[in-house]
């Protein structure tokens, strides 16, 4: 007998956590950022961020070892997930193909291949900015599949313009900037609560068990939390670890830093 997962995180590796803690087609949503695997420099001053406000400690895969990972931690998602479940990978394009092939042989069905457009990328001088990060969004049974197309808008409603509503919140290039965490404590990256609800809203109802397995500073936990859903999540790193923890106890969206 597994215990209850709900509303708890592990300072664990999550692929032999969730072997351990997670029972089959346990999970109704799945939404995880994973390891770049190209040798990110956490304390670099990227994106006009203070290193003394970052945490230490990010976990990087080689890339050599990049596929196998893939296959063991998708492998287990795979056990996990509910038919009925949705699961939301964002990546960047180093590794890309390694997750669709991993997909594909865990048997996912990919429904759509989402863009997240965001507002700024890091300068180059050889190559093009890369402003853009992919969001794979796939499922199991694509008859139980879940999918509430108006969860945030109504049929009818319209936009701005005068177009529908649900339409265009619905097409498949999302632009939603990320977030500035000015003096407050911070992981090198974390996705913005905006996109978190967005996905929330579209594949989950209140009540529903939202897992990370690679959770970081606790994004996708907090926004579920304030969403009134379930949450279960894994993260490798201590001290990620730890300021989701403080996070999730104090119900604060953000932590101030000591200078």
């Amino acid at each position: 007998m597994f215990p209850d997962i709900s509303d708890r995180i592990f300072n664990e590796d999550c692929i032999t956590g969730m072997a351990r803690h997670v029972p089959d087609a346990s999970i109704d949503l799945v939404i995880t950022d994973p390891p770049f695997g190209i040798e990110f420099q956490a304390k670099r001053g990227n994106y006009n961020r203070k290193g003394n406000r970052v945490l230490d400690g990010y976990s990087e895969v080689k890339g050599g070892d990049y596929l196998e990972f893939t296959r063991a931690w998708l492998a287990q998602v795979r056990r996990v997930l509910k038919p009925e479940g949705s699961l939301y990978i964002f990546s960047g394009w180093n590794y890309l193909k390694d997750l669709l092939i991993v997909l594909d042989e865990q048997r996912f069905t990919l429904v759509n291949h989402l863009i997240w457009k965001y507002q700024f990328g890091l300068v180059t001088t050889r190559k093009y900015v890369t402003s853009h990060y992919h969001i794979l969004f796939a499922g199991i049974d694509e008859k139980k599949r879940r999918f509430y197309p108006y969860a945030r808008y109504d049929k009818d409603e319209r936009s701005g313009n005068g177009g529908s509503a649900h339409y265009r919140d619905k097409e498949d290039v999302w632009n939603i900037p990320r977030e500035y965490w000015n003096g407050d404590v911070k992981t090198p990256t974390k996705l913005p609560a905006e996109i978190i609800r967005k996905i929330l809203a579209y594949s989950s109802q209140p009540g529903d068990l939202v897992l990370d397995p690679f959770l970081g500073s606790g994004q996708v936990a907090v926004v579920s939390q304030l969403e009134g859903r379930r949450y279960l999540g894994f993260e490798i790193v201590p001290a990620y670890f730890t300021f989701a923890q403080q996070r999730l106890q104090s119900g604060d969206y953000r932590l101030k830093a000591e200078d």
